[in-house]
């Protein structure tokens, strides 16, 4: 699997999301995907399993400095008096410091500059390897990248029916990787003709068609979250596949539906594509 080089952090470029993972599922999870050969794990403050993902990181006995780390802080936290300490939890409730420490979702109420001085001191303090925002639009980027703080990603919701063109094009001018959250949507991809066409000239399933699709472009992670242990080595072989320039596009021009599925009242204004 290749490794997405973003500002100093090094992304495998598919990751296991466990988001709606609890308990002894969660830490059950965590280690079978492990043990199939995924070395990027994604989870926040706000799923309530950071114990239990990192028991199963413990558990699995991957050698630490394998296994690439994320965990993101709700915006209520965001504030500079808050957000050392809540990085602090995250580090206590892991058991290990994260590679990658996120901002969730921006905040309404705390202006960014402050925030990301903060993420600045969170480094500094050791409290995470790297730093990082979730379901920031360019605008937002735009006031995130501050001298002496360098984003390692954003991740966002990214599939074959959401376009992202002007986010991925905003990372990838910052050095920025993007991490793709809901890059099956839902189990939508497999309802798509194009989809599952593509897939059947690659004797592959269409969720391994999107994976793929994203993987393959530049600077694109993808963290497909899975309660059943028989998907995960479905999903981490979609690394190895390599979609023709035509089929890219073809997917691609899926992407013009402007389907969302994470659209909540605290958002943000998106990007139009």
């Amino acid at each position: 699997m290749h490794v997405i080089e973003a500002n100093g952090a090094r992304l495998p470029a598919l990751g296991f999301g466990t988001w709606t993972l609890t308990g002894d599922t969660a830490q059950a999870m965590v280690e079978r995907a492990l043990a199939a050969g995924f070395r990027h794990l994604d989870t926040a403050q706000m799923y309530g399993n950071e114990v239990e993902v990192g028991r199963g990181l413990a558990a699995a006995g991957i050698p630490r400095d394998e296994v690439f780390l994320t965990t993101k802080l709700w915006p209520d936290d965001h504030a500079p008096t808050r957000l050392t300490a809540a990085a602090q939890t995250s580090v206590d409730r892991l058991g290990t410091v994260p590679d990658l420490l996120m901002l969730h979702w921006p905040s309404q109420e705390v202006p960014i500059a402050d925030t990301v001085e903060a993420l600045g001191t969170v480094l500094t303090r050791g409290l995470a390897r790297h730093v990082g925002v979730s379901n920031f639009t360019t605008a937002l980027l735009r006031e995130a990248l501050r001298p002496g703080v360098r984003l390692a990603c954003n991740q966002v919701e990214y599939h074959p029916f959401l376009a992202q063109d002007a986010v991925l094009k905003a990372t990838r001018a910052a050095g920025m990787a993007l991490t793709a959250y809901c890059p099956l949507a839902r189990g939508r991809v497999a309802e798509s003709e194009v989809i599952r066409g593509i897939a059947e000239r690659h004797g592959a399933s269409p969720q391994q068609i999107a994976l793929a699709w994203l993987v393959n472009q530049d600077g694109v992670a993808a963290i497909p979250r899975t309660s059943n242990p028989e998907r995960l080595a479905a999903n981490l072989a979609a690394a190895d596949l390599v979609p023709s320039a035509e089929e890219m596009a073809a997917i691609h021009a899926l992407g013009r539906e402007r389907y969302r599925i994470c659209d909540f009242d605290f958002a943000p204004a998106w990007d139009a594509g």
